[in-house]
C-alpha cells in the first residue's frame, strides 16, 4: 500500500570519561557486517545546533554498560513539530508526545529510552510515560507538558520506568551543543552504526546549521518506520508552517523507505528550529522558504537512507523507482510492491537475476487495468523486460552483473501517464531471520 501522512501535531558542561568514541558500531550486536554504504561524517563536519543541548546516559533500561537515555533541551521560543506512526497501537510515549504537541504551551525538553517501547503496555506505560515527562520537567524548571517522551525497543514488556527517571539527573548534568553523535549512539538499538547528518547554508546573509540523527534498522515501513527522527535547526519557522513543513519532509523522506513492510508502534519524526540564527521564515513566499525545505529534506532523506542502508543484516541498498503512472498512488503501489516482496528481496541478497520475480510484483501490485505490453523493466541501465517479455538483448550475464553490485536500481515504466515516485529498500539475507530471532535474548 502506498505511504500515507502520519499524525502530526504541534508545533555546557564537559564531556564524561565514558564518551562514545567515533566511529563504533552497536556494543549490543558487535558481529554484525558493516551497513551498506553508510557514511559516518568526521566530527568536524557535525555542526552544533544553537539553542539546542544533549546530554546522554546509561540508565540500564535493558542492556548494562550502554547509553540508552539521551535529552534535549530546547532554547525558549523553539518551534516544534512532529509526525507520528499510524499504527493503531500507538505506543504510549507517541500518545503522550501528541497530546503534549496539541497542548501549546512551548516544548522545552525531549526524552528518548532504547531497550523498552513502553508499547502494549496499557494504562501503566502512559502513566510511565507521563511520569518520566513529570519528572524530567522538574529537574529543568519546566512544565510537563513542554517535554516529549520517545522509546524504543521491546514490546509488550513494562518500561522500568524507576531506572529511566534514576538516570534522568546525570543526563541532564551532560548537557552540551556538541553531544549529536552520542545522541545518535544513544538512541540505536538493533542499528549497527550511528546516523547523523548535517549540514550549513547561507540564508539572508547569515549561516543557517541543520543536524538531526535517527534510528532504525528493523519493522521499517512508512506510515511511519520502526524509526526515530529528531532534526533541528537554527532557522525561525513559524509554528504553523513547520507543522506543515514536517509532514511534507516526512511524505519525501521517512515515508519512502521500507525494511520488511512492518509498520512500528513508536515512529517519531521531530522538527526544531530553535531561531538562533537570526533568519525567520513565516510563510512560504518568503525568500528563504524553498532553500530551507530544500535543505532539511535533503537532510531528512539522507537519515531516512541511512536506516535503509543499515537494514538488519542488508547486503545491498535498493532503489525502486517507477515512472510512467497514471497517478501517484499507482507508483507507489508498484514500488511497495516490489520493494516488499520477499522473493524479490532474497533474490538480490543471492544474487540472483530471477527477474521475473520483479514483474510478478509489478502485475499483483493492484492496478486491475494495466497493460503489460506498455511496461518496461530496467535493472541498473540495463533493459531487461519490454512488450511484455524479455527483452532481446537482455542476458542473464547482464543481469549477474549489475545484482552482485551493492546498490542497485530499479526501474519501472508502467506507460500509463508522467506520475513518478521513489521507494528505498534493501535485500533480505540470513542475518534478518537471526537477529529478530535472537532480539529478545
Amino acid at each position: 500500500m502506498p505511504a500515507m501522512p502520519g499524525r502530526i501535531q504541534g508545533a555546557a558542561t564537559p564531556r564524561g570519561t565514558d564518551r562514545i568514541s567515533h566511529p563504533q558500531l552497536n556494543p549490543i550486536y558487535p558481529a554484525i557486517a558493516m551497513a551498506v554504504n553508510l557514511v559516518i561524517p568526521p566530527e568536524s563536519d557535525i555542526h552544533p545546533v544553537a539553542g539546542i543541548d544533549i546530554g546522554t546516559t546509561q540508565g540500564g533500561i535493558r542492556k548494562a554498560g550502554r547509553k540508552d537515555v539521551t535529552v534535549f533541551r530546547l532554547a525558549e521560543g523553539t518551534s516544534v513539530a512532529g509526525v507520528f506512526t499510524t499504527n493503531r497501537f500507538r505506543a504510549a510515549p507517541v500518545q503522550v508526545s501528541e497530546h503534549h504537541l496539541a497542548a501549546g504551551k512551548g516544548i522545552r525538553a525531549l526524552v528518548i529510552n532504547t531497550g523498552n517501547a513502553n508499547a502494549g503496555t496499557g494504562q501503566p506505560g502512559l502513566q510511565a510515560a507521563e511520569q518520566t515527562c513529570r519528572s524530567l520537567a522538574s529537574l529543568m524548571n519546566l512544565q510537563p507538558e513542554q517535554v516529549l517522551p520517545f522509546s524504543t525497543g521491546v514490546i509488550l514488556e513494562p518500561l522500568p520506568v524507576d531506572r529511566l527517571v534514576a538516570a534522568l539527573p546525570a543526563a541532564v548534568q551532560d548537557l552540551a551543543p556538541d553531544h549529536w553523535f552520542d545522541a545518535a549512539h544513544g538512541i540505536m538499538t538493533t542499528d549497527t552504526q550511528p546516523k547523523i547528518a548535517s549540514r550549513r547554508l547561507e540564508l539572508e546573509g547569515r549561516t543557517v546549521t541543520i543536524t538531526g540523527v535517527s534510528k532504525g534498522a528493523g519493522m521499517i515501513r512508512p506510515n511511519m518506520a520502526t524509526m526515530l527522527g529528531f532534526l533541528a535547526t537554527d532557522a525561525g519557522i513559524a509554528p504553523e508552517l513547520l507543522r506543515t513543513m514536517t509532514r511534507q519532509i516526512a511524505e519525501r523522506s521517512f515515508n519512502r523507505i521500507t525494511v520488511d513492510g512492518d509498520t512500528s508502534t513508536n515512529d517519531s519524526f521531530i522538527i526544531m528550529a530553535s531561531g538562533q540564527s537570526g533568519v525567520r521564515v513565516d510563510s512560504p513566499n518568503d525568500p528563504g522558504y524553498a532553500p530551507l525545505f530544500d535543505a532539511l529534506s535533503a537532510a531528512a532523506l539522507e537519515l531516512a537512507q541511512k536506516i535503509v542502508r543499515d537494514a538488519e543484516g542488508a547486503t545491498k541498498f535498493i532503489t525502486v523507482r517507477v515512472e510512467e503512472a497514471g497517478n501517484p498512488d499507482e507508483a507507489l503501489k508498484v514500488a511497495y510492491a516490489v520493494a516488499h516482496s520477499p522473493l524479490v528481496k532474497t533474490a538480490f541478497y543471492a544474487s540472483d537475476p530471477n527477474l521475473g520475480r520483479i514483474l510478478c510484483a509489478v502485475g499483483y501490485a493492484g492496478i486491475a487495468d494495466l497493460d503489460v505490453s506498455r511496461t518496461r523493466l530496467w535493472l541498473g541501465d540495463t533493459l531487461v523486460s519490454s512488450e511484455g517479455g524479455r527483452h532481446p538483448a537482455y542476458t542473464e550475464e547482464d543481469g549477474q552483473r549489475i545484482m552482485k553490485e551493492a546498490e542497485i536500481t530499479v526501474r519501472i515504466a508502467l506507460g500509463r501517464g508522467d506520475h513518478a515516485d521513489t521507494v528505498y529498500t534493501c535485500d533480505f539475507s540470513h542475518e534478518y531471520v537471526s537477529i529478530n530471532a535472537d532480539y529478545r535474548s
